[in-house]
């Protein structure tokens, strides 16, 4: 049986962007009614092909920061310290839940792969939280597979009421609230210089490429709800997500997934990598398509991305099952098409999802090869911790499922601080100019979409 690809999976629940606009739209202003309607503390919004589920308010909860994991259930605290694999900590954690059923949602950081990939002193110090899940009281699920029905799971009959009152005051077809201006193309940060820096470490043979990153600061605070609508309806993601969990929160549009175990323990992983722009009309499009395919630059980044996702597949992966599928197709994402593959396997008895997860994060397409020397450079060269940046955003179950969607092309806000940020890959051939540009035609993804949260001086008028 020939595995689909991700085209083909697209055409099959009908993603057409076209025809779908009202569909899209009616949705993402459920999703606006719900998220501002302050029903909720902590919520995830997590759309896969048109298909919507809001994870939201927390029954249990697993932190895990760089030296201790805290348990939460029924408003009991367990804090444990930890050491080793940051995996094992989540899995045994999960597994000691009450609860002999559950879902969890939330967030890995990059700094998670520290503890993984990373000599101890080589690694940042401080204790960052890695990761961030939780078990949600409450589930509403909208999108393609439900038709017009809203389905919501747990809550008690008061919260279901106000949520039916939420979904009453949805108003599709209005035009997103204006976007505000953020300029991309300063290169505020030294990035050029910092590439220019990576581009002697690889050409010295210190590793074979790493993904370095700019930070964008925005000067306002964002409305991250209306962001998201205006972004996701001029983007094309592989999975896209609102969050707001623990005082972290961001909007964003993911390109590829880290990995996914299914409920048949196939295990798949979707390297990106490649870049070029689009959106500049169907004869710059098409020729900067046929610049990508024939770019040696680009074909051997991602060849050697392909290479890398493969092996860590295979090294979780039953003997002889892991395959390279859909292999070099271009998949365009928003402002951007990337050369793209999946790679698949099916997962050995004796592990868990949790060990699938280990094997690939961090996404090679976010990190270098090899990996270990890639993030000790993106340790010393990165202008600071990236947090969510390049992590995942997770869902997972007790049935042994997991997602791990890739947080790129995204905006972040915490702590009244609002930024974006993007990367391009340094390998031997790269330029300063070119991957400096690469950032730019990746924030073009979200910059343009930034909903400005109005202040109470606004208000008022």
């Amino acid at each position: 049986m020939t595995t689909p690809t991700v085209e083909e999976l697209d055409a099959a629940v009908g993603l057409d962007p076209s025809t779908d606009a009202d569909l899209l739209d009616r949705d993402l202003t459920r999703v606006i009614a719900l998220t501002e309607a302050g029903l909720f503390d902590d919520y995830l919004v997590y759309e896969n092909r048109g298909n919507w589920v809001i994870a939201a308010d927390i029954a249990g909860s697993v932190v895990l920061t760089t030296r201790t994991v805290t348990t939460t259930w029924d408003g009991e605290h367990s804090v444990t310290p930890w050491s080793g694999d940051p995996a094992e900590a989540l899995q045994r954690a999960f597994a000691a839940l009450p609860a002999p059923q559950w879902n969890a949602v939330g967030w890995v950081g990059f700094e998670f792969s520290a503890h993984t990939q990373v000599a101890p002193d080589a690694r940042r110090h401080g204790d960052t939280t890695l990761a961030h899940l939780f078990v949600p009281r409450i589930e509403i699920r909208f999108g393609r597979s439900t038709g017009d029905d809203v389905l919501v799971t747990g809550g008690t009959a008061a919260e279901k009421t106000a949520i039916a009152a939420a979904l009453q005051r949805v108003r599709p077809s209005q035009p997103p609230p204006q976007a505000s201006t953020v300029d991309i193309s300063t290169d505020t940060d030294h990035y050029r210089a910092r590439a220019c820096a990576a581009i002697d470490e690889v050409r010295r043979g210190e590793y074979a490429k790493v993904i370095l990153s700019r930070t964008v600061p925005i000067p306002f605070e964002v409305d991250l709800p209306h962001t998201y609508r205006a972004g996701r309806l001029a983007n094309t993601p592989a999975r896209s997500f609102l969050l707001d969990i623990g005082g972290v929160a961001a909007a964003g549009f993911s390109p590829e997934l880290v990995v996914a175990v299914d409920e048949q323990r196939m295990v798949s992983a979707e390297p990106l990598a490649g870049t070029r722009a689009f959106g500049q009309g169907p004869e710059q499009d098409a020729a900067a398509r046929r610049d990508l395919e024939q770019d040696p630059k680009e074909l051997a980044e991602h060849a050697v991305s392909v290479r890398t996702a493969f092996r860590e597949v295979a090294s979780v992966a039953s003997h002889g099952s892991a395959a390279v599928t859909d292999f070099m197709s271009v998949r365009e994402r928003g402002s951007v098409q990337h050369l793209a593959s999946t790679v698949r396997g099916r997962l050995r008895d004796e592990l868990s999802s949790w060990d699938a997860f280990a094997a690939v994060f961090p996404a090679v397409t976010a990190s270098g090869i090899p990996k270990r020397e890639s993030i000790e450079a993106i340790t010393r060269l990165d202008d600071d911790e990236r947090g969510l940046y390049s992590g995942a955003v997770v869902r997972t179950s007790s049935d042994g499922t997991l997602e791990a969607a890739l947080v790129l092309r995204a905006v972040y806000q915490q702590q009244g601080r609002a930024w974006l940020r993007a990367g391009a890959g340094i390998v031997a051939q790269s330029t300063p100019e070119r991957e400096f540009d690469e950032t730019c035609e990746k924030l073009a993804s979200v910059a343009p979409y930034l909903v400005r949260r109005p202040s109470n001086h606004d208000t008022e008028k």
